[in-house]
């Protein structure tokens, strides 16, 4: 098998018709000698800021020493990036290697398993082989029944932002949301919770209460920062001050004050994870296509933001960051989500759009979203190509700011055509 081909089996299995449950996962494990059981875990759910939380966590028990697995989706630019130690994705020739042994575990079961119970399989697979000390495992969807939540109590369960997103399946409130989230509190391990949604907090005090697990909410009365330019955000918290963070949204001091409160917590349960790996870890950490500045002057940024929740800490930051400015935004955005709740927080800050669809089913048609906006009063119109989108977008955009953001799913297919359009 070469990586093609192990590529191919990977992504030949989809959802449908797969009932949701942690039964597939788990009998697939066991086949392959339940590597999961042999590592420690931190294990990150939320709605948004999971990735970034994760990559921050991962980096600073690095700067720690330790030998840290990074579990985490979707991916950018390389199915590789879903599965790192030590900041480096897993080569290309280990992953055919665990292709290779789990594809016939995962063949032989009745119940064939899904993409992603495969990947989670490869993941425990090759930290347990590599020997890692912990891992930092990113939630895929909810918690509950994710595949990921086969493992036991974790160092630390984390909870990061929490709104309105996979209502389909996760239920139509915010404490459905957050009773699915809190699926990854086991008995007895401590919870550190980013908070400050009252009908969420409710959820997750309740179910740390009936599982003895220690709460801990981030103090964000402890965070104080002044901004930041196109390079790094400067911030100070609870003790920890003047560190000059990477990531430049005005979100992501909120996300490293929740990492942080959570290496605390998991030294007070005799980690050792000294300040000044924090420091570092935070000032070192990279976390591409979020608030990504692909080029300073004339700004051309990248952004993950998928759902309304995402978008209004986008706008913020885009606010922030460019005083006064309007943008030309190239968006793709997935048929289910709140598409207008999205574009009409977009639309206050947008010169036009030039719309392209990302390629996964889900995504919309670039023409039907281009219609949505026009429907807000805004110009709009509809790229044939990812390319072609980004090479309109720039035209348009002038000496003025260009944004691409609406989902994770294009963010690698921007990045590599601005890179030729640059370069071209």
């Amino acid at each position: 098998m070469n990586y093609e081909q192990a590529m191919e089996y990977i992504h030949a299995v989809q959802w449908a018709g797969h009932k949701p449950g942690l039964t597939r996962t788990r009998t697939l494990l066991a086949a392959l000698g339940d590597p999961h059981k042999q590592l420690r875990f931190v294990h990150v759910a939320g709605t948004n800021g999971k990735g970034s939380t994760a990559a921050m966590m991962a980096s600073c028990l690095q700067a720690a020493g330790y030998r840290v697995g990074l579990y985490t989706s979707p991916f950018i630019n390389r199915f590789n990036e879903r599965i790192q130690i030590n900041g480096v994705q897993i080569p290309d020739e280990e992953l055919v290697k665990l292709v290779e042994q789990v594809k016939p575990a995962a063949d032989a079961m009745e119940d064939v398993p899904t993409e992603f119970e495969i990947i989670t399989a490869l993941g425990m697979l090759y930290f347990a082989q590599q020997k890692c000390e912990i891992v930092v495992l990113e939630v895929g969807l909810g918690g509950t029944l994710d595949s990921t939540n086969v493992i036991d109590a974790p160092e630390c369960a984390v909870i990061t932002a929490l709104g309105m997103d996979h209502v389909k399946e996760l239920g139509p409130t915010l404490a459905d949301i957050a009773a699915a989230k809190a699926g990854i509190i086991k008995e007895g391990c401590p919870v550190v919770s980013y908070g400050g949604v009252p009908e969420a907090d409710i959820v997750i005090r309740r179910v740390c209460a009936e599982k003895h697990a220690e709460l801990t909410e981030v103090d964000f009365s402890r965070l104080k920062y002044e901004g930041g330019s196109l390079d790094a955000v400067e911030f100070d918290f609870d003790g920890l001050t003047d560190v000059h963070l990477p990531l430049i949204s005005s979100y992501q001091p909120r996300n490293a004050a929740l990492a942080i409160t959570a290496l605390r917590v998991m030294r007070t349960h005799g980690w050792n994870i000294p300040e000044n790996a924090i420091r570092t870890g935070l000032e070192t950490v990279s976390w591409p296509g979020r608030f990504e500045l692909l080029r300073h002057a004339p700004a051309f940024l990248l952004d993950g933001s998928h759902n309304a929740h995402g978008m209004r800490a986008t706008v913020q930051s885009l606010r922030d960051r460019f005083p006064g400015q309007k943008f030309v935004f190239l968006v793709s955005i997935m048929a289910d989500k709140d598409v207008d709740q999205m574009l009409s927080l977009l639309a206050p800050l947008a010169v036009r759009f030039v719309t392209v669809a990302a390629h996964t089913p889900r995504a919309m048609p670039a023409e039907t979203l281009a219609e949505h906006i026009r429907a807000y009063g805004c110009r709009a119109e509809a790229a044939a190509s990812i390319e072609a989108g980004v090479a309109r977008a720039v035209e348009l955009g002038g000496e003025g700011p260009v944004c691409a953001l609406g989902t994770l799913y294009f963010s690698g297919d921007v990045r590599k055509a601005f890179a030729e359009l640059v370069k071209g």
